[in-house]
């Protein structure tokens, strides 16, 4: 869970930091009003189709590793009936008097 938020803390501060760090580019460029606004509406249409490109990746690995998990966990409860069935079966064995 721990890898989760750490991973999304990262993408929320490279997001707010590549939006901070275009605003003030734009912002110090030697150009006219409506170009710096004309370019500010570009490139936060840019950001929004990279940013739906990227949220896009991670539900898609998301959702693999969701799957792979749940596979994993069938494989673990079915080896665990495999172990219980064994030790059902020791147990339900009468011992024999030369045995105890």
């Amino acid at each position: 869970m721990s890898e989760r938020d750490d991973f999304g803390a990262f993408l929320t501060g490279f997001l707010i930091g590549g939006i901070a760090g275009a605003v003030v580019a734009l912002l110090y460029t030697p150009q006219s009003g409506e170009e710096t606004r004309t370019m500010i509406k570009e490139k936060a249409i840019e950001l929004k189709d990279k940013t739906s490109g990227t949220v896009e990746e991670v539900l898609s690995k998301a959702e693999n590793a969701a799957k792979e998990a749940k596979k994993h966990a069938a494989e673990v409860i079915e080896k665990g009936q495999v172990i219980l069935e064994k030790q059902k079966g020791k147990i339900s064995k009468p011992q024999k008097t030369s045995d105890i």
